[in-house]
């Protein structure tokens, strides 16, 4: 690992996550949603209601700024809305969780391993992020004040594909100015570490549940990716 020049990282669940442990129900949801009514309702329909909202934003692959954002949020939350209408949303009040979770940079917070390693790798390696996100990430990282470490932040909607597409990392390999062996990748999903790889770049499996990162440590054996615990398991092999 000495030729190692730059570390990559994913952004949610590797970084950062949802303050409120959920992507999609914003820091202040509960101002326009009616929280009890919306925990009287039955957890599957919620998550049928979720997965169709995604089904409409997943097929806008060029979102490249805030107001675009906000736009495709507040069609999100229409189809969020019409799948749940006992929550009795509100123009206004879809248009007010829409706003919430583009400009509200606390939705996500980052976790103490990241927030202790990133300044720590920044001394040594180039700092790159690879994410299927949307332009409003950018201000998650100028709030917690750590865009300053990063030399690329590559996101997916910005730039019109995602991960594993090739096109996330090797943008990311450009912008650092490093080759894929000179670099690593940490993502929490398999499918993108095994993106990474295609492309040449050593991957990390981040898994920080306990009971999982055991399950897939077996599984990863005479894999060419590693499954590691936390941030601080980096360590051992930079």
């Amino acid at each position: 690992m000495s030729k190692i020049k730059a570390v990559l990282f994913d952004s949610g669940r590797v970084l950062n996550g949802p303050v409120t442990g959920h992507w999609f129900i914003t820091p202040n949801f509960w101002d326009y949603v009616d929280k009890a009514v919306f925990e009287s309702i039955e957890s599957s329909k919620i998550q049928v209601a979720f997965r169709e909202a995604d089904k409409y934003i997943n097929t806008q692959k060029l979102i490249t700024t805030k107001e675009i954002e906000l736009e495709c949020f507040i069609k999100f939350y229409e189809v969020f809305s019409n799948s749940l209408p006992e929550l009795n949303l509100t123009k206004d009040k879809i248009n007010l969780i829409a706003n919430d979770l583009v400009y509200n940079p606390e939705k996500y917070v980052f976790y103490d391993d990241a927030l202790e390693m990133i300044p720590e790798l920044s001394k040594q390696y180039k700092l790159g992020i690879v994410s299927d996100a949307w332009p409003s990430l950018l201000d998650v990282y100028d709030k917690n004040n750590v865009t300053q470490y990063f030399g690329s932040i590559i996101i997916s909607s910005i730039i019109g594909a995602s991960k594993p597409d090739s096109k996330m990392y090797v943008t990311a390999l450009k912008e650092l100015d490093v080759s894929p062996d000179e670099a690593v990748f940490i993502d929490d999903s398999l499918k993108n570490c095994l993106g990474a790889e295609a492309v040449g770049i050593q991957s990390y499996w981040l898994c920080r549940d306990k009971k999982q990162y055991t399950l897939n440590k077996i599984k990863s054996i005479g894999k060419k990716y590693k499954v590691i615990n936390s941030l601080d398991d980096l360590k051992k092999y930079l």
